[in-house]
C-alpha cells in the first residue's frame, strides 16, 4: 500500500485541492442547468447529424473530461510524493538502508541557550531518526560516530554502533546509550569523520546509505572547507543521501582564555618570575572589565582585570609569582561563566628547580671571564638570581652529557674538539641556548672553517680580525648602541645611563660590507659606535645562539665593571634558557607520551587524571633508540594530570602536566545555510535545523513515485490538448477569393 513522504501536505493541501478535480463536472452541470428548447430546422439537421456521432462524440467529452480531473489529482500526489512502501518495494527493486549518524562532541557544542543546548538538540535528532527507522519495514542498519572517536592517521576510528540491524525496539535499545554521551572538551572537526566511513563500511555496494552530518558548523571548519568539501562531493557523487544537520540557531558572543604562559626571564624556587594572560573575545561588541581569576597550587590569589577587550581581539595582563620550595607547582586561570564553560579555564604547570645550572667554559686556564661571567650570574646569596653557574675548561665539552644545562657560555675560546662541537651543535638543536664571547684566545679561522661553516654552523657571523675602537672626539656617542631585544630591555629606556658608560677597547670584526643573510633567522641586536656588529644572534634547530664579540672580562672594554653587564648577564642567562624549560603543556586529545633513560628509570609509570579517581598504570615499552615510552593514549579532559614514576633506586618522582583546550574551538561564529551552500557548490545535500528536523527513512523505504508520477502528468497533459482539439469545433478558414471576394 502506498505511503506518503508529507502526509501533513495531503491534508492540509491535497484534499482541499482534490475538490478541485470536480470543477469541470460542475461546470457541465451548470451548463446543462441553463439550458433553453428552441425549434429550428437547422438545428433539427444538426441533431439527426449528432444522434448519428453521439456514442463518439460523448466518448471523446468524457475522456477529456477524465484526463483534466487526472492531471489535478496529480499535481496533488506530487504535493505529498507518495512512495510504494514494503514488500512491494522490494519486489521493485528496492535495497537496504544505512543510517550513518556523524555526531560533533567538540565543546563548542556546549553552547547553551535558553533550557537546552547544541548537544542536547543532536541527541534529540539522534533519537528521531532510530525512532523512524523502528517504525518501517525495510531492511535498515545504523551506525554512529562520534567527531572526537573518528580517530586519525594514528588511530582507528572506534564508533560507538557499527551497522547494527534496526528492529521495531531499536530506539529504546540506544537509549541508555545515548545519556551516557557528553559533549567532550576536544576541538574534533568533521574531516577526520567524513573519512573514516569508507575505512569503517568500506564502499556501500548493496545499500542506501543516509549520512547525517550533526554539528553546529562553525565557521572554522566550514568557511573554507577544501578537503571537507571534496570528500563531501565525492559522497555525494556516489550516490549517498547527505543531510547537515545544525544543532544551533545562532552564534552568541563567548570568551576564551586563548593563553598562559610565562614571560622569559629565569624560573627557580625564591626568586620572582612572571606570567601572561590573554583573553580573546569571539563577540560582536566590546568585553570591558573582564575579571580572571588566578589560583597557585590548589589556593587561590589576587586576579587581574582587563579592562577592554575589542571585538575579534585580545587582551593581555601580566602578573608575578614566587614559590619558595622547588618541585611541581601549578596555576590556573578562570573566567566567569558564559555560553561555552570548557575555554573559560587555562592550566599551566611547571616543575621548579632549587637553580638553574648554566654552564661556563673558559679557554683559558685561570678562566678569568668565566668568572666575571659568574659573578654577575650569581652575586651571592644576599642577592638570589635563581642561576647556579659552572666553570669548566673545554674538554668537558666531549666527555659529560649536556643536557641539564639550562644555557651555555664559551667565553675567550681559541678552539674545540671535534667531538665537542658535535655535542655543542647537539644540545643547540635539541633546544638548548648558547653565548660566545670572545677574547685575544680565539682563532677567527678555526671560527670561520667549523663553528660557522658558511652559516650552517654554530657561530651566527664570520669573524675578519681583531680590531680596536678608536675614540671619535669630534662626534662623541655611547660606544654600545642596542636594538629593541630581550636581552636589553631593562637597559632602553632614554633615562637610563648605565649603558653610555661602557667603553669598548677592541673587539673582532666581521667582514667588510657583510650583512645578515635574506630570510635567515641572523639578526645584530647590538652595535658599536662606528656600525660594527657587537651582539648577533641567530637560530640553530630548536635553540638560540647569542655572539658577543667582545670580551666577558674588563680585558677589551669596561663593561663587566659596569653594573648593566649583570641585569645583560642574567637576561642573556634567561632568554637562551627557553628552550630547554620544564613546562609541559598539552592540547586535550593528544597522547601523553614520556621517555625515559631505562638506567635511571623503572618500566611502570602511574598517570592520573583531573577526573575524580582517575587513575592508569602502564607499562613502558622499548622504543628503537633504547629509550623506555610510557604512554597516556588519550587526554579525554583539561586540567592538571601527573605520572608517577621510580627511579632505579626505588626513589619516586612526579612530574605535572597542564592540558588545555584549543581556544579557537570557542569561536562561535557560524555558518547558515546560504553561505554554506555558496561554500558546497556542486555537492547535493539537505540542510535543516535540529528544531524542525524530518527523518529521511520515509523517503527510502520504497519506491519514490513522484517521478513517475510526473512523466505520467506530461503525458497526460498532451494526450488532454489532443482530445480538447478532436472534441471542439474547428471551421477550416477560407481565402476571400473563394467566396467570390475582390483581391
Amino acid at each position: 500500500m502506498p505511503s506518503f513522504l508529507h502526509p501533513s501536505l495531503l491534508w492540509t493541501l491535497g484534499l482541499p485541492s482534490l475538490g478541485v478535480v470536480a470543477i469541470p463536472v460542475l461546470i457541465h452541470l451548470i451548463n446543462m442547468m441553463r439550458h433553453r428548447r428552441v425549434e429550428w430546422a437547422a438545428m433539427e439537421f444538426l441533431l439527426l447529424s449528432q444522434k448519428k456521432h453521439r456514442t463518439w462524440v460523448i466518448l471523446k467529452q468524457l475522456l477529456l473530461l477524465l484526463s483534466r480531473m487526472a492531471a489535478v489529482a496529480a499535481v496533488v500526489l506530487l504535493v505529498a510524493q507518495p512512495r510504494l512502501a514494503s514488500p512491494w518495494a522490494n519486489l521493485l527493486g528496492g535495497v537496504p538502508i544505512h543510517h550513518i549518524v556523524l555526531l560533533d562532541d567538540s565543546f563548542s557544542m556546549s553552547d547553551r541557550w535558553a533550557n537546552t543546548n547544541a548537544w542536547a538538540e543532536a541527541k534529540k535528532v539522534v533519537t528521531r531518526i532510530a525512532a523512524d527507522a523502528a517504525k518501517t519495514n525495510q531492511t535498515q542498519a545504523f551506525t554512529l560516530l562520534r567527531f572526537s572517536k573518528a580517530g586519525g592517521p594514528s588511530q582507528k576510528a572506534a564508533p560507538d554502533i557499527v551497522q547494527r540491524p534496526v528492529g521495531s525496539d531499536f530506539a529504546e535499545k540506544i537509549a541508555p546509550l545515548l545519556d551516557k554521551m557528553d559533549v567532550t572538551q576536544t576541538a574534533a572537526a568533521p574531516l577526520t569523520a567524513i573519512e573514516a566511513i569508507d575505512k569503517l563500511l568500506g564502499a556501500g555496494a548493496g545499500e542506501q546509505r543516509l549520512v547525517y552530518v550533526l554539528s553546529d558548523f562553525r565557521a572554522r571548519q566550514w568557511d573554507r572547507p577544501g578537503e571537507l568539501a571534496k570528500r563531501l562531493r565525492q559522497l555525494s557523487d556516489a550516490g549517498v543521501d547527505l543531510r547537515l544537520i545544525d544543532c544551533v540557531d545562532r552564534k552568541r558572543p563567548n570568551l576564551a582564555i586563548a593563553s598562559l604562559a610565562p614571560v622569559e626571564g629565569v624560573r627557580a624556587a625564591g626568586v620572582p618570575w612572571s606570567l601572561d594572560v590573554v583573553v580573546r573575545n569571539f563577540g560582536a561588541a566590546p568585553a570591558r572589565q573582564v575579571q580572571v581569576f588566578l589560583g597557585e597550587d590548589g589556593h587561590g590569589r589576587p586576579g587581574v582585570v582587563l579592562d577592554t577587550i575589542p571585538p575579534g581581539g585580545s587582551a593581555k595582563e601580566r602578573f608575578s609569582v614566587q614559590f619558595p620550595n622547588a618541585g611541581p607547582h601549578d596555576i590556573t586561570a578562570r573566567l566567569d561563566a558564559d555560553p561555552v564553560a570548557a575555554d573559560n579555564y587555562r592550566y599551566y604547570a611547571t616543575d621548579l628547580p632549587r637553580d638553574v645550572p648554566v654552564l661556563l667554559v673558559d679557554g683559558d686556564a685561570k678562566a678569568r671571564d668565566a668568572r666575571f661571567l659568574a659573578i654577575a650570574l650569581a652575586p651571592g646569596e644576599a642577592v638570589r638570581t635563581g642561576v647556579r653557574p659552572r666553570i669548566e675548561t673545554p674538554r668537558y665539552l666531549s666527555l659529560k652529557p649536556l643536557g641539564d644545562f639550562q644555557a651555555i657560555a664559551l667565553t675567550n675560546v681559541d678552539r674545540l674538539d671535534p667531538s665537542a662541537v658535535a655535542a655543542l651543535e647537539k644540545y643547540v638543536a635539541a633546544g638548548g641556548g648558547l653565548a660566545f664571547f670572545l677574547g685575544p684566545r680565539c682563532d677567527p679561522k678555526f671560527y670561520n672553517d667549523t663553528l660557522y661553516r658558511n652559516g650552517k654552523g654554530l657561530f651566527p657571523v664570520p669573524l675578519a680580525r681583531e680590531q680596536q675602537l678608536l675614540v671619535d672626539r669630534l662626534e662623541p656617542a655611547p660606544d654600545v648602541q642596542t636594538e629593541p631585544h630581550f636581552i636589553f630591555r631593562v637597559l632602553a629606556g632614554k633615562r637610563n645611563s648605565f649603558l653610555q658608560m661602557v667603553t669598548v677597547d677592541r673587539y673582532v670584526a666581521v667582514p667588510e660590507r657583510w650583512q645578515p643573510p635574506e630570510h635567515s633567522t641572523t639578526q645584530v641586536i647590538a652595535r658599536l659606535r662606528n656600525g660594527a656588529p657587537l651582539a648577533v644572534e641567530h637560530r640553530f634547530g630548536k635553540g638560540r645562539v647569542v655572539a658577543m664579540l667582545t670580551t666577558a672580562a674588563p680585558t677589551w672594554n669596561n663593561w663587566a665593571r659596569n653594573p648593566s653587564f649583570v641585569v645583560v648577564a642574567q637576561d642573556l642567562a634567561a632568554y637562551l634558557g627557553q628552550g630547554s624549560s620544564r613546562e609541559r603543556s598539552l592540547v586535550v586529545g593528544a597522547p601523553l607520551e614520556l621517555r625515559l633513560d631505562p638506567a635511571a628509570y623503572q618500566s611502570q609509570v602511574r598517570f592520573t587524571t583531573p577526573k575524580q579517581g582517575g587513575a592508569v598504570t602502564v607499562n613502558a615499552v622499548r622504543a628503537a633508540d633504547g629509550m623506555l615510552v610510557a604512554t597516556l593514549p588519550e587526554t579525554s579532559e583539561s586540567g592538571f594530570y601527573e605520572a608517577q614514576l621510580t627511579r632505579s633506586n626505588h626513589a619516586p618522582e612526579t612530574r605535572r602536566y597542564a592540558v588545555n583546550v584549543d581556544p579557537l574551538e570557542g569561536d562561535l561564529t557560524t555558518l547558515d545555510n546560504q553561505p554554506l551552500a555558496s561554500r558546497l557548490q556542486g555537492i547535493k545535500y539537505r540542510f535543516q535545523r535540529a528544531a524542525a528536523f524530518q527523518v529521511a527513512s520515509a523517503e527510502m523505504a520504497g519506491s519514490n513515485l513522484s517521478d513517475a508520477i510526473l512523466y505520467g502528468l506530461v503525458l497526460l497533459l498532451i494526450a488532454e490538448q489532443i482530445l480538447a482539439r478532436s472534441a471542439s469545433c474547428h471551421p477550416t478558414r477560407r481565402h476571400p477569393l473563394d467566396e467570390g471576394g475582390a483581391a
